[in-house]
C-alpha cells in the first residue's frame, strides 16, 4: 500500500504538521542497526505527542508510559534517541498514514519468533498487510517490499521463500495511534505525566529539568551572538517562510537556522523528498532565529533569497518510504563555537558513548552545534560478481567441499583408545583427579557405575604428550561422554591425542576467488568461503537425538584474502571442515535459541568492506587468531603437507 503524497505543503513551523485540513495518524519510529525503521507503540507514540504539544525541542522519558525502555530518552530537537547506560544515538522519525489504516484502527500484525513470542511487523508492511486482509485476499506476496515472503491469510502463516519455512502470524487490536489535523496546541508544562501541574520527580526528569534553566540563558546568549547581526534587519520581523516537506522526519532537527537580509522578505527552503523541484507557501515566521540544528546544511544565496536544502534519500530503497539525509554536509558552524563529535554504534569517538550522548543532549537543548553521527551498515557483501570471474584458489583443488562423516581409525573399545595414549603409572602421586576429583591414591568416582574389564578402578594412567594424570576409569568415561572418534583430549591444558571430529551435520563448503580486495589487503584479491547446511533431524552424537534442528543464516559468507597466510588458513579450514569443527548443534548465543546450528568456536570474518561488528575487516591479527583456534582444536599447520 503506498503511503500518502510524497510531499505535504505545511506551516513552518518546527514540526511536520499536515495541513489544517488533513488529518493523519502519527507513528513515531526509531532506525535499527539493520537500516530498519522499528514503530514504537501505540501507548508511547501518544506519550511523545503530549511531550511534543508542551515543548516541541524538549525531550521525552520513554520510561514514564513504558518500564521496558526506561534506558531512553528522544531529544526532540535532533531527533534522535539516547540510550543513558550505554550512550547510544539512533535516529527516530515522525511518520504519517491515514486515518483509515492500520495504525489508525489499532490493528497490529505480528509474527512468532524463534522463543515463541511474537513480534510486531514494521509498520509500513502492518499497513499493506492490513489492506490486503481488508480487501479479503488469499495472499499477500511481500516481494515488491523488498522481502521474500508470502503472506497465506488462510492458514495465517508467513513463508519464506527461499528456505519455505512456515512461521505463524496474527492480527490482533490494540490502542489506536494518536491522530492530528493541522497545528497542534501548546500544554501547560514539560514534562507530562504528573495530574497535579508538579514536575514529575523521576530521577531522568531532574536530569533534563536540572539543566533548562541554564540551558536557557546559554541559548539566549547564543542567539545575540550568532544571529543577533540579522535580527535587527529591516525584513526579519516580517519575513515570510516556506518549506516543501517529506511526509517523514528521519533524524533530522526538528528546527532549522533562519536568516534575514535587508534585500529579502521571505526564505526559500527546501526539505528533499526524492524531487527537485521546491515548493513554497507564505506563512508567517517568528522574528527571533533559532538555534543551530545538530547537522548544519551549508547556506547558499540565490536571487536575494537564502536557499537551505536538504537534499533525500531512500535509506531502504522501497516504494513509498521517504527519508532524509543526514551525512550531507556539516559546514556552516560559526567559528567559536564548540561541536561535539558524539560516539556512534561502530564504537569510535573520543570520549565514553554515555558522557558524549548526553553532552550532546544537553548542548543541542542549549542550541549549540553538535556533530552528530550516524549509525553506518555494515558492508556484509562484494558489488555483485558474475560466474565467470569466480576462480579456482591457487594451490588448493577444487572449488566445492561436502560433508560426510569420517570413518577414523578407532580402537575396537573405549579401553584400547585410552591405553593408546596413556602409560600406566604404578604410585599414584598424592594429587587430585581433576575429572572425578578424588585422590589419584584412592579409586576413581566412576567406581560401581563403569564396569570395565582390564581397567581396575584405582589404576592411573599418564598421557604421553603433556604428561597429565587421571585414573583410566575416569579417562574412559569421558570418551564415552564425547563423540567417540578414536581420539582424547586433555581436560586440563586440551592437548589432542589423534584426529579429533566435531558434529557438524551435512552441508556445503565452496570456496573461490573474487576479483574485489578487502579493507587493509588492497594488494590483493579476496577469497570467498560459502557455508550452506540445511536445517534437518539431529542424531545419537547430538544433544536431542531425533529432534529438529535450525540452520538461520545460512548460506554463510566469509572471507580471507588471497596472499599465501589466507591460502593457508583456507586449507586448515578445509581441513576442520572435513572433519566436522566448524558447526555444531547447540544454542546461539546471539538469539539464545537452543537446537540450531552454531559456529564452534573457529571465528570467521563475515564482513566484507567493513568492521562494524567485529567480524570484518581491517583485522591485522586475525589471521593468527584462526590460526591459534584451529591449532586447539587439533587442526595445526604441522597437518599441511607441503
Amino acid at each position: 500500500m503506498a503511503r500518502p503524497g510524497s510531499g505535504l505543503l505545511v506551516p513552518m513551523n518546527g514540526v511536520g504538521y499536515p495541513p489544517q485540513n488533513l488529518a493523519r495518524v502519527v507513528v513515531w519510529e526509531w532506525l535499527n542497526e539493520h537500516g530498519r525503521w522499528r514503530p514504537y507503540s501505540a501507548a508511547v507514540c501518544h506519550h511523545i505527542e503530549n511531550v511534543l504539544k508542551g515543548d516541541a525541542r524538549g525531550s521525552v522519558v520513554l520510561g514514564q508510559v513504558d518500564a521496558q525502555l526506561s534506558p531512553y530518552i528522544i531529544d526532540l530537537q535532533s531527533m534522535h534517541q539516547f540510550r543513558q547506560d550505554t550512550g547510544t544515538m539512533r535516529p527516530v522519525q515522525r511518520n504519517f498514514y491515514e486515518p483509515s489504516s492500520a495504525p489508525g484502527k489499532g490493528v497490529v500484525w505480528e509474527w512468532e519468533n524463534d522463543n515463541g513470542s511474537w513480534t510486531p511487523y514494521d509498520m509500513e508492511i502492518c499497513v499493506t498487510i492490513q489492506n490486503a486482509y481488508e480487501k479479503q485476499h488469499p495472499w499477500l506476496d511481500l516481494t515488491s517490499l523488498g522481502f521474500c515472503y508470502l503472506i497465506d491469510f488462510n492458514s495465517m502463516s508467513q513463508t519464506n521463500r527461499q528456505s519455505q519455512r512456515k512461521r505463524r502470524l496474527r492480527r490482533r487490536m490494540d490502542l489506536a495511534y494518536p491522530l492530528i489535523m493541522g497545528s497542534i496546541p501548546k500544554s501547560q508544562s514539560w514534562p507530562v505525566g504528573a495530574s497535579s501541574g508538579q514536575p514529575c520527580s523521576c530521577q531522568q526528569c531532574i536530569l533534563v529539568n536540572s539543566t533548562r534553566a541554564a540551558s536557557n540563558a546559554i541559548l539566549a546568549s547564543q542567539r545575540r551572538k550568532l544571529y543577533g547581526g540579522t535580527a535587527g534587519n529591516s525584513g526579519a520581523a516580517g519575513g515570510l517562510g516556506g518549506v516543501r516537506q517529506s511526509n517523514t522526519f528521519a533524524g533530522t532537527s526538528l528546527w532549522s537556522p533562519t536568516s534575514g537580509s535587508s534585500g529579502a522578505n521571505h526564505n526559500n527552503i527546501s526539505v528533499g523528498g526524492g524531487q527537485s523541484k521546491a515548493e513554497q507557501v507564505q506563512s508567517p515566521l517568528p522574528s527571533a532565529n533559532f538555534p543551530c540544528s545538530p547537522v548544519m546544511p551549508s547556506l547558499s544565496s540565490s536571487h536575494g533569497h537564502h536557499a537551505l536544502t536538504i537534499n533525500g534519500q531512500n535509506n531502504l530503497n522501497r516504494p513509498g518510504t521517504q527519508r532524509i539525509s543526514m551525512g550531507n554536509t556539516r559546514g556552516a558552524i560559526p567559528p567559536g563555537v564548540p561541536a561535539l563529535p558524539v560516539k556512534n554504534l561502530t564504537g569510535s569517538g573520543p570520549v565514553h558513548p554515555a558522557l558524549a550522548g548526553m553532552t550532546g543532549i544537553l548542548m543541542c537543548a542549549a542550541g549549540l552545534p553538535v556533530c552528530l553521527t550516524r549509525a553506518p551498515k555494515p558492508i556484509l557483501h562484494p558489488p555483485p560478481i558474475n560466474k565467470s570471474d569466480m576462480k579456482p584458489v591457487p594451490g588448493i583443488n577444487g572449488m566445492r567441499r561436502k560433508t560426510k562423516k569420517k570413518h577414523l581409525k578407532r580402537g575396537k573399545n573405549p579401553e584400547d583408545v585410552v591405553r593408546r595414549y596413556t602409560e600406566k603409572i604404578k604410585v599414584a602421586p598424592d594429587e587430585d583427579c581433576t575429572i572425578c576429583m578424588e585422590r589419584l591414591a584412592m579409586s576413581s568416582g566412576y567406581e560401581g557405575i563403569l564396569q570395565h574389564k582390564g581397567i581396575k578402578p584405582e589404576s592411573v594412567g599418564k598421557l604421553g604428550k603433556c604428561g597429565h594424570m587421571y585414573h583410566l576409569l575416569c579417562l574412559v568415561a569421558m570418551y564415552n561422554n564425547g563423540n567417540k572418534d578414536g581420539s582424547l583430549q586433555c581436560p586440563t591444558c586440551k592437548t589432542i591425542y589423534g584426529e579429533k571430529t566435531g558434529t557438524q551435520p551435512p552441508g556445503k563448503m565452496e570456496y573461490h576467488v573474487i576479483p574485489h580486495s578487502l579493507p587493509g589487503y588492497s594488494e590483493c584479491k579476496t577469497i570467498r568461503i560459502v557455508y550452506d547446511i540445511p536445517a534437518g533431524i539431529q542424531t545419537n552424537e547430538h544433544p536431542n537425538p531425533g529432534k529438529k534442528f535450525s540452520a538461520r543464516g545460512f548460506p554463510r559468507h566469509c572471507y580471507l584474502p588471497d596472499n599465501e597466510k589466507g591460502r593457508r588458513v583456507l586449507k586448515l579450514l578445509i581441513m576442520a571442515w572435513d572433519r566436522r569443527l566448524i558447526f555444531t548443534i547447540g544454542t546461539s548465543s546471539t538469539t539464545g535459541e537452543s537446537d540450531t546450528v552454531v559456529w564452534n568456536e573457529i571465528h570467521h570474518k563475515t564482513e566484507f568492506g567493513s568492521n562494524l561488528t567485529g567480524h570484518g575487516y581491517p583485522d591485522p591479527n586475525y589471521l593468527d587468531n584462526v590460526l591459534t583456534e584451529l591449532s586447539a582444536q587439533g587442526v595445526g599447520e604441522d597437518n599441511l603437507k607441503d
